[in-house]
């Protein structure tokens, strides 16, 4: 029993079978009689209190602020590792993701917000459609299993990347709240701290985590969205050792957290977000402004972007398609970013209240959107590889997905 759970864990795909399962067991949930105990289980509070300092929130937010801050801290390690030594440290590699990436996140914003233009309320969701799920995309692709080329995992994961780091700065500039003065005041003393943690050259990581909890309070209180702490903290983790023969901070902090947030947090956020009641619902439900902006955003608006952004620069000789890689293909990874799920489901929880327009309209938009880009990915990807491709699996792209 335990070693079949070991090799499910070593699975590519096992992170996105959790993801869609925490789904689908909050979909039979929320739409059985257990439903009323699904909804007080997540509006249960739960409190922490240090002196006057105190959080009090559902377990719907410490799920949504809290562990999904632990997220976006394993989102920024990813970042500053592929920055200062991989795909993203040579301008050369980075060209062509990047500006796909572009095109991915601004294309479906257009599609959205052309269908929900002139209602100020559900026009606050335009980012919704602009986000991959890069677990639940890098999941899909590798049930082909080697007959995907290692250049076509490398473009779908970087351009993933820097659709994370996009999504960052949206939450960070669209999505925050009134600020507190005194928490922003004390936010910054913390960065303040972690700075100086660097220019003494501190390679402890046990520091820089207390730092970052701290910092994850401050941010919290001052209205700017507490995820956000989780990237900056990880900016400051060190890379490299103060001793040579020691293992990188980084890497080994990213190594410990990947399988929490891969088989805990993430299916944990699914379940949590994903509850979408279907009673009195009907197909028309899907062709409101919101759920229809979302859907269409995710199949039409993802690979219209990153296929619009991309064709020039290739066909200009100013990037290079993915070695060993066919247009046909390269438009099967362009359809799997229409997985936005658990980043999608993230950005809109901070769009919309909870009982206010759209809050469970983007939901089931989120939901079908996903379910097609996969679907539809998948069969194109299967009919445009080559049944085998003789690759040999780079040791870095295999730390590069674990994320």
């Amino acid at each position: 029993m335990l070693d079949a759970i070991r090799k499910f864990l070593h699975l590519e795909a096992a992170s996105a079978i959790l993801l869609i399962a925490g789904m689908a067991l909050a979909m039979v949930i929320v739409n059985s009689p257990l439903h009323g105990y699904y909804d007080a289980l997540l509006g249960t509070r739960a409190a922490v209190s240090l002196g006057e300092f105190s959080i009090d929130k559902p377990l719907l937010l410490w799920i949504n602020d809290g562990l999904m801050a632990l997220f976006f801290f394993l989102v920024g390690l990813e970042i500053k590792r592929e920055v200062m030594e991989g795909e993203l440290s040579s301008p050369a590699q980075i060209v062509l993701p990047a500006v796909a990436a572009i095109g991915g996140m601004a294309v479906p914003a257009l599609f959205y917000v052309a269908l929900n233009w002139g209602d100020p309320e559900t026009l606050r969701g335009w980012a919704i459609p602009s986000a991959t799920d890069i677990a639940f995309a890098l999941g899909v692709l590798s049930l082909l299993g080697r007959r995907v080329p290692v250049a076509l995992k490398l473009f779908l994961l970087t351009l993933a990347i820097i659709d994370d780091l996009g999504a960052i700065v949206i939450i960070a500039l669209f999505y925050t709240a009134e600020v507190s003065t005194a928490s922003f005041i004390a936010a910054t003393l913390i960065f303040s701290c972690l700075v100086l943690l660097k220019l003494f050259r501190v390679t402890r990581t046990t520091a820089y985590l207390v730092l970052a909890v701290a910092l994850w309070a401050a941010v919290l209180k001052s209205g700017v969205h507490a995820t956000i702490a989780g990237v900056v903290a990880a900016f400051f983790i060190p890379l490299r050792p103060a001793n040579p023969d020691e293992p990188s901070p980084l890497r080994r902090l990213e190594e410990d957290l990947h399988h929490t947030v891969a088989f805990g947090v993430l299916p944990l956020f699914a379940f949590a977000n994903a509850g979408v009641s279907l009673a009195g619902l009907s197909p028309a439900a899907l062709l409101g402004p919101v759920p229809l902006g979302v859907a269409l955003g995710l199949v039409l608006g993802k690979p219209i972007g990153v296929l619009l952004f991309s064709w020039p620069l290739i066909r200009l000789g100013i990037a290079r398609m993915p070695g060993g890689v066919s247009w046909g293909a390269f438009g099967g990874v362009a359809i799997l970013c229409g997985i936005g799920f658990t980043m999608s489901l993230f950005i809109g929880s901070l769009a919309f209240e909870e009982s206010g327009p759209g809050a469970l309209s983007y939901r089931l938009g989120i939901l079908t959107g996903s379910a097609v880009s996969a679907v539809i990915g998948l069969l194109v990807l299967g009919l445009t590889l080559p049944r085998a491709v003789a690759h040999e699996e780079g040791e870095r792209l295999s730390a590069a997905e674990r994320h």
